[in-house]
């Protein structure tokens, strides 16, 4: 019998020198097998370093990683895990200002927000749509996206992977 595989990406967006040897070994104890990340300066965060690892493991790999990194202060980081057979994809974001924030995501990366919170976002709104669009706000962690969209655009320096167009 097959063991089910997944694989997705881990972003250490932000993370101050100190805490860099602490990240790789978090994550270590997770991919079970020694992590030595390419650090670079993070521009958006002057005394900060980014990096990214690509990972490949069981279904939940993506929410042990999420679960090792978090809380850590000063720490920024995404962790995306991929759909596989019957298990839906998820990506996690945090922030220290934020904490955490999950969402199950489809076979294209979009998030989808379930039936239930979409009836909670009326339900609380009562009529008031400002309220609504809170509510969904919320369920689309869009907060988290604004707070973690400048420290998302590679840098000089960062890993940049080319796309050559086939024709």
């Amino acid at each position: 019998m097959s063991v089910a595989m997944t694989r997705g990406v881990l972003f250490v967006h932000s993370a101050p020198t100190a805490l860099c040897p602490h990240v790789e070994w978090a994550i270590g104890s997770v991919v079970d097998k020694r992590t030595d990340l390419e650090w670079t300066p993070q521009p958006a965060a002057p005394g900060m370093f980014r990096a990214e690892l690509s990972w490949t493991g069981t279904p939940g790999t993506g929410s042990q990683l999420a679960s090792a990194l978090r809380g850590w202060a000063h720490l920024r980081y995404e962790v995306t895990e991929e759909p596989s057979q019957g298990v839906d994809g998820g990506r996690w974001s945090h922030t220290p200002e934020l904490g955490i924030f999950h969402a199950v995501t489809d076979v294209h990366g979009n998030i989808m927000v379930s039936e239930d919170r979409i009836r909670y976002a009326y339900e609380s709104g009562a009529g008031d749509p400002s309220a609504v669009y809170h509510e969904l706000s919320l369920a689309l962690g869009e907060a988290w996206d604004e707070e973690l969209e400048p420290f998302r655009h590679a840098a000089e320096g960062a890993p940049v992977r080319w796309l050559h167009q086939v024709v």
